[in-house]
């Protein structure tokens, strides 16, 4: 049995993709979801062997959503779109799996042989960013996007991983690898990733350094990244 989530911010597409894998019995849909945060969470939770993903989300699209993921348990992509000449011409050369807008129903059963005879999930280095803009967020039960420009640290805990920016703290489904490979934030410390740019000043410790944000909070440095942080700051 493979299991999948469909992933699209519009209801009936959503729906379409739905009634097509329900004349599949070797299908089992775990859920839908409506935007990537969302699909991040579930992705976590669920594990799906299988995603049907939109790429043209707001806010957070469909390319950015697999670039969150970590590659340790990446799973089987098939991207759905409307009609995009560079996007196709992209996904032809590189043998991915992909759906035009409205969907065939012989295209779509075609590519799900195609899954089913090889549910190891693609490389796909050459068309996802290499940094994110934004980061999925949420706080209590409201799900946020938090612009990656505006974090001045994250921290990780056993409550999870926490963000700070300059609109206060939420947290992340992100792990501090994930992060700290698809942002500009340094790694200071085990539990910490830092932004340079929210460095306020830095007083030396017998454990290395504590750093002072603009927003005044104070984030740990430890003597392995010490040298590194201030090559990064143009200090010798």
């Amino acid at each position: 049995m493979i299991s999948c989530l469909i992933i699209d911010d519009e209801p009936f597409a959503r729906q379409e993709v739905a009634d097509l894998l329900d004349k599949h019995s070797d299908i089992k849909v775990l859920g839908q979801c409506s935007n990537a945060i969302e699909a991040l969470q579930q992705i976590n939770l669920l594990k799906p062997n299988l995603i049907f993903v939109d790429i043209q989300m707001p806010r957070i699209n469909g390319m950015e959503l697999i670039a969150m993921l970590n590659p340790e348990q990446m799973p089987r992509a098939v991207f759905i779109t409307a009609f995009d000449e560079y996007a196709i011409k992209a996904f032809d050369n590189n043998a991915f799996d992909y759906l035009l807008k409205p969907i065939d129903e012989k295209r779509f059963n075609q590519t799900l042989d195609k899954v089913r005879s090889n549910m190891t999930p693609q490389p796909m280095t050459q068309i996802l960013p290499t940094q994110l803009a934004h980061l999925p967020c949420y706080s209590g039960s409201k799900l946020k996007v938090v612009a990656a420009a505006d974090v001045e640290f994250i921290v990780s805990d056993v409550g999870g991983i926490h963000v700070c920016s300059n609109k206060g703290f939420s947290h992340t489904q992100l792990t501090l690898k994930v992060l700290e490979q698809k942002t500009t934030l340094f790694r200071c410390h085990k539990q910490y990733l830092l932004a340079p740019g929210a460095i306020s000043e830095i007083e030396i410790t017998d454990t290395g350094a504590e750093v002072t944000t603009h927003s005044g909070a104070k984030v740990p440095v430890s003597r392995r990244y010490l040298k590194e942080l201030k090559q990064l700051l143009g200090f010798q």
